[in-house]
């Protein structure tokens, strides 16, 4: 009998283990869509006058909306020619955030710029004049425990 309560005690002990080796030092947070963005020499300007207006209603109404978290537009120092200027910043709840989302943003976006779908993709088309998106990279937030 002896023998069985220290067999117990060792399997007990070994799950305990388990479990603890199995715990994260982490919490899963907010994702963060970081969009890079080269502007064209000249159109600096011009394409931040676009992103104080239609970009950033856009934004507001997705905001209030409970879509997105925030949002924000960083300059960079490009080491190279080819790096980029800005970065567009959003942050989302979660990654279930992004299920859906071009549904759920096409009648915020619609009532925001006062544009339907094709002219809202006509007038992207428009702005390459101004910039060159050159990637968008997602990114989620660690919380260390």
């Amino acid at each position: 009998m002896k023998g069985f309560r220290i067999f117990v005690a060792g399997v007990l002990l070994a799950m305990a283990a388990t479990a603890t080796a199995q715990e994260r030092s982490y919490t899963e947070g907010h994702v963060t869509a970081v969009t890079s963005v080269k502007v064209m020499d000249g159109q600096f300007e011009n394409y931040m006058h676009f992103l104080d207006t239609t970009y950033k209603a856009s934004m507001e109404a997705a905001k209030k909306a409970g879509l997105i978290l925030d949002y924000a537009v960083l300059a960079g120092s490009p080491r190279r020619s080819e790096d980029a200027d800005l970065y567009l910043i959003v942050t989302y709840p979660n990654l279930g955030a992004l299920d859906g989302l071009d549904d759920k943003m096409e009648p915020i976006m619609a009532q925001a710029t006062k544009m339907n779908m094709a002219q809202r993709e006509e007038a992207s088309g428009k702005r390459t004049v101004m910039r060159t998106i050159l990637g968008t990279e997602l990114v989620r937030e660690l919380t260390l425990k």
